[in-house]
């Protein structure tokens, strides 16, 4: 009997003690995750100009944070709109069909935005929109079927693509600031009426009514004073007004717009009482690093430089009140960058750095008459779009052409001109798995993107004269960190390489619901 009473006393015991480790582990998880995206956020800025930071923003962070140094994206031609995308779906443009903030659409050739709706209006804007073109679910979709929809969800940007797509299909509100009037809006897709709380905070807090008497001029003297970029010499302070149509669009992209942000991200949260339950509430920000109106950086470094220290006094003033509100140990940060950022329109000709420019439409109507020559005259190339050419695949069923021979041939033909570094056929990235285009691959999709996608050579200008492009093209790395910060989180330093598609599984497995169904990258840790 002895030797029976003591197997069940440890039973006892073992079942209390895992029944403690599994509470240890459920209170483990936090109450609240705040994503945060940084639009184009630069390493080598970001330590640049620590000097000036506080303590509270990035140097609290970096200091007790899980550092990523080296992230990257697994797939070309990033922008806002495909890199926000994948960071909430944890996958690339190939499945998630964000390939940018525009593409062609095949059947009518004209421009498509990446989140317009013409079946959703606008609050407070005149834009439809809707994430109805993003194919995949996101971090905030399987939070909101994990908890039969009661977990709070809201995202939080300056610009309607980013709002939108991290916010997804199933959370309680996307809010970003309109072009035209300034106003914080928002899409009939989340409300059937806009809520009180934003409706208090555009009249407490109403742009259009001070924009006209804001200034913009740098934070403190020190940063005012103190220029990281060298060249051209020493830069003056500067003041910036925001006047005329452009007004708000100028706003958007300047210092001062990263605490207007943080006013409306603080006020989502204390209005939805976001974080206060076991059940874990997501709220998405993106901030914006950029440079201001999207200008080359020589005609605004202080400002760029001023940016960085604003955003590390906000970033600092989101933790404190977050920390204040949920506490601590019920917190997960993640932060991360777009991974572009606005390319000057360099003249390389002026220094002998080898260049040129590379006209698309000039090229497709050669291709027009190689193809002629062939076949007979025809429009075989319909149209360009960026670095693509969208081929006339009804002509080339009328002429009984096969399509592989066609496309192959004009991979051969496109090959041999200037400006080209490198010529995929749509057929060849569906089909081929070769690890030394994955990244190509990985960014196309081919319901979004055309027939023939080119790579310019590094150094060239793609000049696309239907839609007044004239693009520098360059194939640098620019690098960037993840940083986890919070609940559960130790202080590291992590060099290894990583990739963004594993934020998505990372966050949903410290929450304990399923990744998005796209997803099938490994978490970080």
């Amino acid at each position: 009997m002895k030797k029976y009473r003591y197997i069940s006393l440890t039973l006892v015991a073992a079942f209390a003690i895992t029944g403690y480790a599994q509470e240890q582990i459920l209170k483990s998880a936090p109450q609240l995750v705040v994503n945060i995206s940084i639009d184009q956020l630069r390493s080598d800025y970001m330590e640049a100009f620590a000097p000036l930071y506080g303590t509270n923003g990035f140097k609290r962070l970096l200091k007790n944070g899980t550092i990523y140094t080296n992230a990257s994206y697994p797939f070309s031609q990033i922008d806002r709109a495909s890199a926000i995308a994948s960071i909430a779906t944890g996958t690339t443009p190939f499945y998630n069909s964000i390939v940018g903030a525009r593409w062609l659409n095949k059947e009518t050739l004209r421009p498509v935005y990446c989140v317009d709706d013409e079946n959703h209006q606008g609050y407070y804007t005149k834009d439809c929109s809707s994430p109805k073109n993003l194919s995949t679910s996101t971090i905030c979709d399987e939070l909101k079927v994990a908890t039969n929809g009661k977990a709070v969800v809201y995202s939080i940007a300056p610009f309607r693509d980013a709002a939108i797509l991290s916010a997804g299909h199933a959370a309680d509100g996307a809010i970003w600031i309109d072009d035209n009037d300034g106003t914080w809006c928002s899409s009939t897709y989340y409300f059937d009426a806009p809520p009180s709380w934003l409706q208090a905070f555009n009249s407490l807090h109403s742009l259009p009514r001070t924009i006209d008497i804001s200034e913009w001029q740098p934070k403190n003297a020190l940063s005012g004073n103190f220029s990281y970029f060298m060249t051209g010499g020493m830069q003056k302070p500067f003041k910036r007004k925001f006047t005329g149509a452009r007004r708000f669009r100028e706003y958007k992209t300047s210092g001062l717009v990263n605490e207007s942000i943080t006013d409306i991200a603080i006020q989502c949260i204390n209005s939805n009482v976001m974080g206060s339950d076991a059940i874990t509430d997501c709220i998405n920000i993106t901030y914006y690093a950029g440079n201001f109106d999207h200008r080359p950086l020589a005609e605004c470094q202080m400002e760029l430089q001023d940016t960085y220290v604003r955003l590390d006094s906000e970033i600092g003033r989101l933790i404190d009140h977050v920390e204040k509100r949920v506490g601590a140990d019920n917190v997960l940060f993640v932060i991360t960058s777009t991974g572009y950022c606005d390319e000057d329109n360099t003249d390389y000709t002026k220094f002998n750095i080898p260049s040129g420019t590379f006209n698309i439409n000039r090229t497709a109507n050669l291709l027009n008459m190689y193809f002629g020559a062939i076949w007979g005259q025809g429009k075989y190339v319909e149209t360009c779009f960026g670095p693509q050419m969208f081929l006339n695949h009804k002509l080339f069923e009328q002429k009984q052409i096969s399509f592989t021979d066609a496309s192959k041939r004009a991979q051969e033909f496109l090959s041999q001109i200037s400006g080209i570094r490198n010529v995929y056929t749509s057929l060849q990235l569906l089909s081929d798995n070769n690890p030394q285009i994955y990244k190509i691959r990985n960014g196309f999709h081919p319901e979004r993107n055309g027939d023939i996608q080119i790579e310019v050579t590094p150094g060239w200008h793609l000049v696309n004269e239907d839609y007044m492009e004239n693009q520098l093209y360059r194939a640098s790395f620019i690098q960037f960190p993840i940083i986890i910060y919070g609940t559960g989180v130790k202080a590291e330093r992590i060099n290894t390489p990583v990739t963004i598609d594993r934020i998505a599984p990372t966050v949903t497995k410290a929450i304990r619901i399923r990744a998005p169904n796209a997803c099938s990258s490994e978490p970080l840790f």
